[in-house]
């Protein structure tokens, strides 16, 4: 166990950041999986600049690499493309 004040307070904040960075992930990588489930291209549309939007600031925080946000950005826009 940690002996300074410092130490204490860095494990406390150590605990928040990473229960807020799984929430964010897991929140993220559920409105992936809602998007690749849809079918109308106009909803799926709207969706994506959501899901786009999640993936950035994921990716700001260093929560996933920003060349992962990328090409998962890239493939659901590709995904979005070939619907009808």
């Amino acid at each position: 166990m940690a002996n300074h004040k410092s130490s204490l307070k860095r494990i406390r904040s150590n605990e928040v950041k990473r229960i807020r960075n799984k929430y964010q992930h897991k929140t993220t990588r559920n409105a992936i999986r809602d998007l690749r489930a849809m079918t109308v291209k106009a909803d799926a549309e709207v969706k994506l600049i959501e899901v786009t939007s999640m993936l950035d600031k994921i990716a700001k925080n260093n929560i996933i690499h920003k060349n992962k946000a990328a090409n998962l950005k890239s493939k659901l826009t590709k995904f979005v493309a070939t619907l009808a």
